[in-house]
Parts: C-alpha cells; structure tokens; sequence
C-alpha cells in the first residue's frame, strides 16, 4: 500500500484484527523464509526524523509521502542485533494483545523485559517505529501511552468501558484519555475549543472560570509540547462538534513549534498525520505584535537567546509557513525585534488581564462570540 492510499484512509474506521495481525505475520514471514535460505534477517524502518520522507498539504498538514530514506535494522550486525530483538519482542506483544483484544501502555511493555529494552525512551521511540514500519496507527497495536494533557469546560462522553466523564468542574480538570478512538456519545455546547501552552495558564484560566464566563467552551492543555493523546482528543473533538479551535501560546519560538505541531503535525508522526491534525486551529495569542499594541512593560520581555534564534531560523523555513502569510508577518516582527514573551507576562498589565480584557476581546473582535 502506498504511503499517499495509508494517510487517506483519514481517521475513519480503524483497522480490523485481522488486518493488524496480518500486517505483523507478514514481518515475521519474511524473517522466517530468509533464515530458511540461510540469510540475515534484516529491518527496515522509514526515517521518521528525515523531511525527505514528508510532504506538505495545506488540508492535512506534514505527510509522510515517501519511504525513501530508511534505517536497516540487521539482525546479525553488532550495532543493530540489540535493536532487531526489541523489535521483535514488541512485535510479539502487540500481536498477542490484539488477538486477545486487550490493551497495554508504553511503560507495560518496557516492565515485560527491562534488560532487553534499557529504557522507557526506547520502548517510547520503537513503538511508534513499528506502526510507521507496518503503515498503521499505534493505537492499532492496542498499545497506548499515558496521558499527559488536561481538559476541562462544557463537555461530557463516555469513555470505552462505559465509565461517564464530566468535564464541567473548574476546581478539577479531567486527564485526557489513553483510548480517545474508544471515547463516545461526546456531549457539549461549547462555542469553541481553547488549546493552551501552559499547564500554569491553564490552571489560572480554570480560577478565574473563563470556560463560564465569558461563553460555554472546552479548554486543553498538553502542558507544553503536546503528547499524541491530547492532539488526537484535540481532533477528536473537532471532528465530532466542528466548532473553532484556537490556541494560546508563550509569543516565543516553541510556542510557535508548539501551535504548528497541532495545526500541521511534526515529522516524527507525519505517518499519522490525517487523524493528528486540525487544520483549523487559530492563533490566538500570545502574538508578537500584541507586546507592541498592549505595551506590555519592557521588563517582562525576554531577550532572544541563539537557541531562540536557530529555533526561529528553522520555523521560518518550514514548507507550511509560506502557506500562513499572517504567521510569517509575525515571526518576522520577533525576528526583528529579538524579544520573547510568556502568556503571564500579561499580568505586568493588570492581574485578570488576560482572562477579563484580552481573551474576551479578541473573541468578540473575531466575531467568535
């Protein structure tokens, strides 16, 4: 199946048992019908860090278009024989979860055989290796990863199990789910979608009742760089209510990453890119330009590190930003001026700034409310 007919399959109907545990004898067929001729059996995984292997499209995001850069894994070669049985070892797991129809975590697999994988980090990074090397989604393996993210706001579902959730409490924000394909009968009157940064804004947002307030709405935070569970609720959400998704982010290089990441996917998952994106996401804020508009006090500016810098230079280069003249006017203005912002630094304005003046009125300014 080529890599194009993969990512149109979109995030429609999962794929069967049967077709998962097909995809996985056919790995193990082949590793049996070279060791009957005699020959080293060998791996091959698609670069998942290389651009060459992605493509840009402006409805989906970064792609994973082509396999032409790959790694072999040989299984008789020093360097790689460690990695080649790792492989095969999380193989043998996700095949017995999914005919039996259970379900593990990352941290399950890595705990089935500690000395064999080293690290959480491996098990993290080879999991994912192994869906892009099968061309299905991890999740499709029945193997999950604990969720980081928080939600809140005007929303309940019911999760796989049947257990009800309810999202309306201010004082206790919901962890995001680790089965979000198995979420259902999702219920909410939101206006919009919030994705924020900042577990701390995040927080500060819920004290202050913004989700309330101002208009019925669903907050998310990924604290930070978000985890594949908080981008697939993120979507999830949008494709079941369709209404605007907006994100609030520090006016600093990484949360500029940070919003491209939910609006146009990364190149790591770009082989789930159809069910990760959304490519309706809005920014919202914090926008370099607002620092000059709201002359927000030169002692809460931050000055441009290099890493800033480099950062910044590799943004500019993406394939999507020419696609967001908009962002790139922006981006530019933080090049110019060398100066970064977190959302907080609002406060050096007015304590309830930014929940009481800035959000409402940027809104009510794009005729969101």
């Amino acid at each position: 199946m080529l890599w194009q007919e993969v990512c149109d399959k979109g995030s429609g109907a999962p794929l069967t048992h049967s077709q998962v545990l097909n995809s996985i004898e056919n790995v193990i067929l082949e590793i049996v019908t070279r060791l009957s001729k005699d020959e080293a059996p060998t791996l091959v995984l698609p670069n998942r860090y290389s651009w060459d292997n992605v493509s840009f499209d402006s409805d989906v995001g970064l792609r994973m278009s082509s396999t032409s850069v790959v790694r072999t894994v040989r299984s008789d070669c020093p360097k790689t024989a460690t990695t080649f049985s790792q492989i095969l070892k999380i193989l043998s797991i996700s095949y017995k979860l999914v005919q039996s129809n259970s379900y593990a975590t990352k941290r399950d697999i890595y705990y089935t055989h500690p000395q064999l994988f080293g690290s959480q980090k491996t098990v993290d990074k080879l999991v994912d290796d192994v869906a892009c090397m099968l061309k299905i989604p991890r999740r499709s393996l029945h193997v999950f990863a604990t969720s980081k993210g928080l939600i809140s706001g005007d929303l309940c579902y019911l999760e796989k199990d049947g257990t009800r959730i309810d999202c309306h409490s201010n004082s206790a924000p919901v962890a995001v789910s680790s089965n979000i394909e198995g979420i259902r009968n999702i219920v909410s009157s939101a206006k919009f979608i919030l994705v924020v940064e900042k577990d701390a804004t995040f927080q500060r947002l819920l004290q202050d009742d913004f989700c309330t307030k101002l208009s019925p709405c669903i907050m998310i935070t990924g604290k930070g760089f978000p985890d594949v569970n908080s981008r697939l609720m993120v979507r999830k959400l949008w494709d079941v209510l369709r209404i605007p998704v907006f994100i609030l982010v520090d006016a600093d290089p990484h949360g500029i990453e940070i919003m491209c990441v939910y609006k146009y996917g990364s190149v790591a998952m770009a082989f789930e890119a159809q069910s990760l994106t959304i490519p309706s996401v809005m920014w919202l804020g914090l926008l370099p330009s607002d620092l000059e508009r709201l002359q927000v006090p030169r002692n809460a500016l931050i000055p441009f590190t290099k890493a800033d810098e480099n950062k910044l230079g590799s943004l500019l280069k993406r394939p999507y930003i020419t696609d967001r003249p908009e962002w790139l006017k922006e981006m530019m203005l933080m090049q110019k001026n060398k100066l970064k912002a977190e959302i907080q630094s609002l406060a050096a304005i007015g304590p309830d700034f930014l929940t009481s003046i800035y959000l409402p009125n940027k809104l009510r300014f794009g005729g969101w409310l």
